[in-house]
């Protein structure tokens, strides 16, 4: 059992697909990091600051704070600023990553196949060919 574990273990594709996940939850903090520390705040600072994170609607009429986390202690909340912020982040992170592997796209460049070479004829081509040929030439 062992074997057969180490065996899968060390396959290439078992291998190259834990690369990728490690590489993509890297990758994934990256361009969190980049729309939370730098995009998001040039984009406060154009809005004047504005921040959709605590806007909510109460549910029930026990909820009177002003800010989402006290109000989700009194009850329930429709917490629609927070949503539209994850909506926006999202948009903001597809884009980043659209940008990201079209770029991969034109450096990758891949020189055009090769012409494929004709197919040479088939022997029953040939033999064909031949017999058109003598009844060519008796006519």
């Amino acid at each position: 059992m062992l074997k057969e574990f180490k065996e899968f273990a060390l396959r290439g594709n078992v291998v190259d697909l834990a690369i990728g996940v490690i590489i993509g939850g890297a990758f994934g903090r990256i361009v969190d990091s980049l729309v939370k520390d730098i995009i998001m705040p040039i984009i406060g600072a154009i809005t004047g600051g504005l921040d959709f994170t605590n806007y909510f609607i109460g549910l029930s009429s026990a909820v009177t704070a002003t800010n989402l986390a006290d109000a989700q202690k009194q009850g329930a909340v429709l917490a629609w600023g927070s949503f539209l912020t994850i909506m926006v982040n999202f948009i903001i992170i597809a884009f980043i990553l659209f940008m990201v592997v079209r770029a991969m796209n034109t450096l990758k460049r891949s020189e055009p196949p090769p012409p494929v070479a004709p197919e040479a004829p088939s022997r029953s081509e040939l033999l064909l060919e031949e017999i058109r040929n003598l009844l060519a030439t008796k006519s």
